[in-house]
């Protein structure tokens, strides 16, 4: 029996919300609260009655004070931070200054750069550890269910891994030229950074989508994907035994790309500020500001995502691949909690890592990501909460 509180409004706080309410024997309570307390409360009209209590709040993630205030009045055991990756820093000192858990989806990144890295949280590692309190980093899917799925692999199949390629494929269409699946600003930084992967011992920087592969994904068929950084390459490389290359790779369709250029070569992807009739703006967030809502894509979103991970190592001395992966339709998320699979697939490791915490299994003064802790139970509940993965110990390996 215990009490979350959720920090955001969007697509993937709803299903983190719905997911803790089916799991109402664990989360007895939940409030959820963001700057806009209406979405709230729409959706706590959709989820009352069903063996949670729920609440609602208004509040300004980027100020520590109405954080503090908020955590004192509700009195949570947990913070689920879904807020902004901006807000982390935030979020984690009001959690220290009221000694609360805190779980997050995505590493903190400054508003002014996109730079994605973790030394921002991992220099808290001492203060939640004195506090006696832990901090979970990256329980969604990538990063998330991907550390876990490492920490699986390393476990239970090798001695050693060499080798990782994560590969996230969404063969969904919404039927629009161009939106994006999660938050436009986020996404959008995201793909237009360098990208790089890690090989012996260091960063290889590549240009953005400068690196191509081909892949045929079970149950969604051949795709391009694109090489990209992503924050969870850093943690595994310090924590998977053996490793000596760690790659990331997307899929994009041809629409999405001419669309991201044009709006690259004119600018609109730019995070530096400019001055409209009199006043300052932020191109990317304008343009966040006339894309389709993510959240609004659930309807008209069909087809499947499939996303995971292919390893190459040793066990006893011999060679041994590993995929593993999980498949979501898009279609069967909607029909169960209003989301399409992007939110769904973020929203549910959320809601299993905080239970982990709250029950004790994961509960562990200090930072860390998720690889860093036992797999075997988060595992067992992606089966059990609507993310079963499948194994392949033959798989076609990327290059």
């Amino acid at each position: 029996m215990a009490k979350a509180l959720i920090i955001g409004a969007g697509g993937v706080a709803s299903v983190a919300a719905h997911k803790c309410v089916q799991n109402s024997e664990v989360f007895t309570e939940l409030c959820i609260a963001s700057r806009t307390k209406s979405k709230c409360d729409a959706l706590k009209e959709k989820l009352d009655g069903k063996g949670t209590l729920i609440t609602t709040a208004q509040v300004d993630a980027d100020d520590v004070n109405q954080l503090i205030a908020l955590i004192e009045q509700e009195q949570p055991d947990i913070v689920i931070n879904l807020a902004l990756p901006y807000q982390d820093l935030t979020i984690m000192d009001a959690c220290l200054a009221t000694k609360t858990h805190y779980l997050d989806t995505a590493n903190y990144e400054p508003k002014d750069e996109a730079k994605f890295e973790y030394k921002w949280q991992w220099a808290y590692r001492q203060k939640f550890e004195e506090a006696g309190i832990t901090a979970i980093l990256g329980s969604g899917f990538d990063p998330g269910v991907t550390g876990v799925f490492s920490a699986y692999a390393q476990k239970h199949y090798f001695d050693e891994i060499e080798y990782i390629d994560i590969l996230d494929c969404n063969g969904g269409d919404h039927g629009y030229p161009f939106a994006t699946n999660f938050n436009p600003e986020i996404n959008i930084r995201e793909v237009s950074a360098k990208g790089s992967y890690w090989e012996n011992g260091e960063w290889i920087e590549t240009e953005p989508m400068e690196i191509k592969r081909e892949y045929h994904f079970d149950q969604v068929g051949e795709k391009d994907m694109y090489l990209l950084h992503h924050e969870e390459l850093e943690s595994l490389a310090l924590n998977i035994k053996g490793i000596k290359r760690i790659r990331f790779f997307m899929t994009f369709g041809q629409s999405y790309l001419t669309h991201l250029k044009c709006l690259e070569n004119v600018g609109m992807t730019s995070i530096e500020p400019i001055m409209f009739e009199g006043r300052e703006i932020v191109p990317i967030q304008f343009l966040k500001a006339v894309l389709p809502d993510p959240s609004t894509l659930g309807p008209r979103t069909v087809g499947k995502t499939n996303i995971g991970c292919i390893y190459q190592g040793t066990k006893d001395g011999q060679p041994v691949n590993y995929y593993v992966y999980n498949v979501c339709d898009h279609q069967e998320c909607y029909r169960e909690v209003g989301s399409q699979a992007v939110s769904y697939t973020t929203g549910v490791p959320a809601m299993i890592g905080a239970m982990l915490v709250l029950n004790g299994t994961w509960a562990k003064p200090g930072v860390h990501n998720v690889e860093e802790l036992d797999p075997d139970a988060f595992m067992e509940a992606l089966n059990e909460w609507g993310l079963p993965w499948q194994e392949d110990f033959n798989p076609v390996l990327v290059d």
